[in-house]
C-alpha cells in the first residue's frame, strides 16, 4: 500500500447505497484468484514468480493444522511473504506473541517443505531486535528483511551490512539470501532517477518495489539495469501488486468514483487504516478483469516491463469478509 496524504477536512463516503456482501467461500475464492493470476502470468512467461503476502493458511484446504495441502495452490506460487513473524504483530519494534509466531510458523514450514520459499518481513529498528530477527528467520531457512518502519519508504541504515551479502548470481528465489522491501520511495527520494541510482548501488539479492514511481512507469531498460547488484551479481526485481484492495492512485481508478456518484460493482468500503485503499469483492469477474482479465490488465504491465515476478498483497482479505 502506498502512503496517501489526505486533507483532514475531506470525509470519504463511498456511494449512497449500502452494498450487500455476497456469501461465498471467501478463502477458497482468494485461493482460486491467486491460481488464476499465476496461470495467466506463466502462460506468457513460465519463469514469472508469484509471491502472495500473508494468508499462509491457504496452503491447507481447510486452513487448519494437519489438513491436506492445497496442491493446486502450491503449484501456482513460488514464494510466500509473511509480515510480523517475530516483530510487529501488535506494534512495530515489539515482539510478536509466541502463540502467533508458532501458528504462522506451522504454515510457513509446510510451505517450505513443499518447495515454496518464505520471505519474512519484521518491523523493528533496535539493533538487537534486527539481529535477532535475522537470526531466527535464518534458522528457519527463511529469506528475511528487517524494516525500520511499516510504510517502507527507505533503505534501513543499520550498523551492519546487508545481511548475507554476496556477489553470486540470483536467478530464482531459492538462491536469494536477502531482500529489500521498498514500495513507497517518494517520501525519501525526490526523483525516479535518484531512487534507481540508489538501488543500483546496493547488493540485495532481491528488490521488491512498486510498479510506478508516483505516476511514472519504469521502463524495460530501467528494470533490466536494476537486475544487477553493485558487486556484479545478478538479482531479482519483483513488483508489488495489491489484489485484495483497490488503490485510488492506480491507473485503473476512474475520476467519477471519487465523486461517489457511481462506483463499480466490485468496489466496497475504504480501509480506514490506509486512506485511498478500498476493500473489493475480489471474487467478482469485473475486478479480476482489471487485475489479469484483459490485455490492458495490471498483471501484464508487469510482464511487459520485465519484472521477474509479482508480490500479491492483501491475500488475507478473506479474513475481513469472514468477520463481517
Amino acid at each position: 500500500m502506498k502512503i496517501v496524504k489526505i486533507l483532514p477536512f475531506i470525509i470519504l463516503i463511498l456511494g449512497c447505497r449500502k452494498k450487500e456482501v455476497q456469501q461465498v467461500d471467501y478463502a477458497n475464492e482468494m485461493r482460486n484468484f491467486v491460481i488464476e493470476i499465476s496461470t495467466a502470468a506463466k502462460s506468457i512467461d513460465p519463469d514469472f514468480m508469484i509471491i502472495p503476502q500473508n494468508g499462509a493458511p491457504l496452503v491447507t484446504n481447510s486452513r487448519e493444522h494437519d489438513d491436506d495441502v492445497a496442491l493446486a495452490y502450491l503449484a501456482a506460487i513460488d514464494g510466500q511473504g509473511q509480515e510480523d513473524l517475530y516483530y510487529g504483530y501488535t506494534h512495530d519494534n515489539k515482539a510478536t506473541p509466541n502463540e502467533v509466531t508458532e501458528d504462522m510458523n506451522y504454515y510457513l514450514t509446510l510451505l517450505e517443505e513443499n518447495g515454496v520459499e518464505v520471505l519474512a518481513i519484521d518491523y523493528c529498528k533496535d539493533q538487537e531486535k534486527v539481529l535477532n530477527s535475522y537470526a531466527k528467520n535464518e534458522a528457519n531457512n527463511y529469506i528475511s528483511f528487517a524494516a525500520n518502519e511499516r510504510n517502507l519508504t527507505n533503505i534501513p541504515d543499520y550498523t551492519v551490512n546487508v545481511h548475507n551479502e554476496n556477489n553470486e548470481d540470483v536467478t530464482n528465489l531459492s538462491e536469494a539470501r536477502n531482500f529489500l522491501y521498498l514500495i513507497n520511495p517518494t517520501e525519501e527520494f525526490a526523483t525516479k532517477e535518484t531512487f534507481l541510482n540508489t538501488l543500483s548501488e546496493t547488493n540485495y539479492d532481491l528488490v521488491l518495489i512498486d510498479r510506478d514511481f508516483n505516476d511514472e512507469r519504469y521502463t524495460p531498460t530501467e528494470i533490466e539495469a536494476l537486475k544487477w547488484k553493485a558487486n556484479g551479481g545478478r538479482r531479482l526485481v519483483i513488483a508489488y501488486m495489491s489484489i485484495g484492495e483497490a488503490e485510488d492512485y492506480r491507473s485503473y481508478w476512474k475520476k467519477e468514483w471519487e465523486k461517489f456518484k457511481t462506483s463499480p460493482d466490485w468496489l466496497y468500503k475504504e480501509n480506514k487504516l490506509w486512506r485511498g485503499n478500498y476493500k473489493v469483492f475480489y471474487w467478482m469477474e469485473s475486478w479480476k478483469s482489471i487485475i489479469y482479465g484483459n490485455e490492458d490488465a495490471y498483471l501484464f504491465s508487469l510482464l511487459n516491463v520485465g519484472f521477474d515476478g509479482a508480490y500479491l498483497d492483501i491475500i488475507d482479505a478473506y479474513e475481513y469478509y469472514e468477520e463481517l
